[in-house]
């Protein structure tokens, strides 16, 4: 029998370094991978018993023009988590976060889905933790940072630079720089804002605390200290 008492988190994210920033907040941690099958069977088989929330953490790119790289994006269908992150992270934009199963590289791309959607972000795991919530009932959160903003370009090497696990794939990046070597000014360019992304979340994280602001999640913890 499962138990119904709400004491654990899910925490998605797509990358090992995400993953990591995490990892330590009484956390069952979820990686895609950035693969949009492989996350939906992760969600798709884990266990319901006891989930307080689950989170979409980690960076993102931006579609609203006014957003730049390390400045965060936060969302919850739950009044009171939503409440609690804004508490905690008052420079932070509450706005929409969309999610698609392919990265969005190009500044054109990005103009559209901000017209089409509304959206002031885009990762790839935030529409499957939202589509995992609402057919499970469980309250969600989403706190992104912007690592690309809406007028910057990634560049292919860094399309290519994600293993399975969410490791880096180094080999992968030189390969691809080697035949387009040019990319390297926009790959460094891109390092540097992910860069901002990933302290702007170390940041988040500690401003957050355990349960990253999820309210049954720190009343449980309150109840076994």
């Amino acid at each position: 029998m499962t138990s119904s008492k709400p004491t654990r988190l899910v925490v998605v994210v797509g990358m090992l370094s995400e993953a990591r920033i995490v990892e330590a907040e009484n956390a069952g941690v979820v990686i895609s991978g950035g693969i949009a099958s492989q996350l939906a069977e992760l969600l798709e088989n884990l266990p319901l018993g006891g989930i307080a929330g689950i989170v979409s953490f980690g960076v993102c790119g931006g579609l609203n023009p006014s957003l730049k790289s390390g400045d965060l994006v936060i969302e919850s269908n739950s009044k009171g988590w939503l409440e609690r992150l804004q508490a905690a992270l008052p420079t932070a934009r509450s706005g929409i976060v969309a999610g698609g199963d392919a990265m969005i590289a190009g500044a054109s791309e990005k103009r559209a889905l901000r017209q089409r959607l509304g959206a002031d972000a885009i990762d790839m795991e935030t529409h499957q933790v939202k589509a995992f919530a609402e057919r499970t009932g469980t309250p969600y959160a989403v706190v992104r940072a912007v690592s690309d903003p809406a007028h910057s370009a990634l560049p292919r090497a860094a399309l290519v630079g994600l293993k399975p696990k969410g490791e880096t794939d180094a080999f992968a990046v030189v390969r691809s720089l080697a035949l387009r070597p040019w990319e390297l000014p926009a790959l460094l360019r891109t390092a540097r804002e992910a860069d901002a992304a990933l302290r702007a979340l170390r940041n988040a994280r500690d401003l957050l605390g355990p349960g990253l602001g999820c309210p049954d999640f720190v009343e449980h913890l309150v109840d076994v200290s």
